[in-house]
């Protein structure tokens, strides 16, 4: 059942936070210490030659899966955009995708019954099976989680309120992992030693594992998707033509994926190699515990930081100047050699910026589907969102091949101490770890600066832009309108002095093309229903307008402001929902002046007849330049 208030529930947004937490670990644990199980632990039959072979080979089928999946994901996406069921679109998907993917992640963690010791090709083949099955089943939880979010509240202060919650939740799910990661696994481990063994390996990621599918679980149960007129398409983007054109004409959602995967190639080669610094060339392991342990209240400070930064500075350059701190960050770890406390400064620094990165990327992706929209004419929510968890997979699919024969190079396998490592391999490994993802950051920023043209400036004016298409699909639907019946009366729906469409400071409504009508320059903010009739339009994410259609078919729009979509729901309440009954006089909207006032934008109210067509005779009964209260006869339609 949709929601009917915009207010979510402390219970619905811990329920989300602890997603968003179970996700993350899931993630972290999935592309950051699976690799490091298998390289470290799994593999000991005694023979070298033997073990390395097929811990490239088993690295090699990793990378090769993921990323074959490219070609799968963005059909997830759209396959979530297409689901049709009582619980929503997203939420079947999450409870699902958590279930299979956590079973099938814990199992990846045991040597299989000792098959590899059997027969090495049919563990190489259940291995590919499982992790394939275990990676597409993720994919429908990470991409239906982060779409849920758009869906789960109509009040764009919740909505925030949610997502900050979220990313709260999720960086302290990705560190946490790292925390607990190294005494965990040496408090289970059978033989205590300084990287653990395998029974402690397994039952550390039974526990993560737990988690993640308590939270895919807690997100299905405790919270609903709303319904919203925004979200409704015509006709759902199918077939593989349809879903590759979807992404394909989307420059802005290429170009960002672009600047994005060279960043994640990079950042995750680092990320999971940072657990290797500390143990073989700093030698003091649970030095990571303590880095991840900071970095977690660093990720909840960055998180808190982003606001205040964004009002400040521009998206290309927070992303610039986010991507140079990780380089500083990289070029510190270089100098830091085994000392613990450069090491820890260096983790900082690097770490610090990342969440910061991935709201700017979600912003760009996010205004993307409109952009999308306006240039094809149908909304992509699930898959243009799928994109960015795709891209995350594709970079963890490459950090982990690459990973793998990085610890091959660097002697860093099972066995392998600190005083074991060679300087000749000390100095391979920071080659790899640090210079091949500071050029691949160099590359996103300049990717970034040059191709990424969708501002919010720019996205405010394609908004206004799908309002008049809207307006027309709005027009469109009600060809059913009796020009025959009893006369209708507009009422103003707002205090203030009549002004003539004509003298509006906006070339469409000045040119009457979107329909027949008067404006009102208010003297305050209640917006009251002008008719008899149902709500068939309402704009849940910036309400600043509303669309009624009167018993006789007669559709109006009524639109506070000019670029008032620019504030984003700030200064407005919305009081009525989709399908809605309304009677004459009735609260269906209210704004404060001040906000629109202080933002330097027009506040006048718009009222059009969007079917004007379908109506022969227009009778003024006010006149512009009077004054007129809420509730007054202004516009009699037939």
């Amino acid at each position: 059942m949709a929601k009917k208030k915009g207010v979510m529930t402390v219970k619905e947004q811990l329920a989300y936070s602890f997603g968003a937490y179970g996700n993350d670990s899931f993630y972290s644990l999935l592309s950051g210490y699976l690799i490091v199980f298998i390289t470290s632990h799994l593999f000991d039959s005694g023979n070298k030659a033997l073990d390395a072979k097929m811990i490239g080979l088993v690295t090699a089928i990793i990378m090769i899966l993921r990323i074959a999946e490219l070609f799968i994901d963005p059909f997830i996406g759209n396959w979530i955009d297409r689901t049709k069921t009582r619980w929503g679109h997203s939420r079947p998907w999450i409870v699902a995708g958590g279930t299979v993917s956590t079973l099938l992640l814990a199992a990846l963690f045991t040597p299989l019954g000792n098959l590899y010791q059997s027969n090495a090709m049919a563990y190489l083949v259940v291995f590919a099976i499982m992790y394939i099955t275990m990676d597409i089943f993720y994919s429908f939880k990470d991409v239906g989680f982060w779409s849920l979010l758009s869906s789960l509240t109509t009040n764009s202060e919740e909505r925030e309120k949610t997502a900050t919650f979220a990313r709260i939740g999720s960086a302290i799910g990705g560190s946490l992992v790292g925390v607990v990661v190294m005494p965990a696994v040496i408090f289970f481990s059978a033989t205590k030693t300084s990287t653990g063994d395998t029974r402690g390996w397994m039952i550390f990621a039974a526990i993560i594992c737990f988690l993640s599918l308590l939270s895919a679980w807690g997100v299905g149960i405790f919270n609903r998707e709303v319904d919203s007129d925004i979200r409704h398409n015509e006709k759902d983007t199918v077939g593989v033509i349809g879903v590759f054109k979807a992404v394909a004409k989307n420059d802005q959602l290429l170009w960002v994926a672009l600047a994005y995967l060279a960043y994640g190639i990079g950042n995750n080669i680092t990320n999971s190699l940072i657990i290797y610094f500390f143990t073989y060339i700093v030698g003091k392991a649970t030095a990571f515990s303590v880095l991840s342990t900071i970095n977690i209240f660093a990720g909840m400070a960055a998180t808190a930081l982003f606001p205040i930064l964004s009002k400040k500075f521009s998206r290309h350059q927070m992303f610039a100047g986010c991507l140079l701190v990780m380089v500083l960050g990289l070029g510190l770890f270089a100098f830091a050699g085994q000392s613990v406390a450069l090491s820890l400064a260096a983790g900082i620094i690097y770490a610090f910026p990342q969440q910061m990165v991935f709201l700017i990327v979600l912003m760009i992706i996010t205004d993307s589907v409109e952009y999308g929209q306006w240039k094809l004419g149908h909304r992509d929510e699930s898959l243009s969102l799928s994109i960015r968890p795709l891209i995350d997979k594709f970079g963890g699919a490459v950090s982990n091949g690459v990973v793998g024969q990085i610890a091959i190079i660097a002697g860093m396998t099972t066995g392998a101490t600190a005083a074991s490592i060679t300087a000749t391999q000390r100095m391979n490994f920071k080659l790899l770890m640090l210079a091949v993802p500071a050029a691949l950051m160099i590359i996103a920023i300049i990717i970034f600066l040059r191709k990424i043209t969708l501002t919010e400036e720019k996205h405010a004016q394609i908004v206004d832009e799908l309002e008049r298409t809207w307006g027309e699909n709005f027009k469109d639907e009600d060809d059913a309108a009796d020009s025959q019946t009893e006369a209708t009366t507009i009422t103003a729906p707002v205090s203030g002095k009549l002004v003539a469409l004509a003298n509006v400071n906006d070339e469409h409504y000045a040119k009457g093309e979107l329909g027949q009508g008067f404006a009102i320059k208010p003297s305050d903010g209640k917006v009251l229903a002008p008719f008899d009739g149902t709500v068939r339009l309402t704009f849940d994410d910036t309400r600043h307008a509303v669309g009624l259609v009167a018993e006789n078919g007669m559709a109006v729009l009524i639109h506070v402001g000019l670029g008032t979509v620019k504030l984003k729901g700030t200064g407005f309440v919305s009081y009525v929902n989709r399908g809605q009954a309304v009677k004459r006089g009735d609260e269906i909207l209210e704004f404060w002046q001040p906000t629109i006032q202080k933002a330097g934008l027009d506040d006048t109210v718009m009222v059009t007849v969007t079917n004007s067509d379908k109506f022969k005779e227009f009778k003024f009964i006010k006149t512009s330049g009077e004054v007129v209260d809420a509730g007054d006869e202004v516009l009699t339609v037939k």
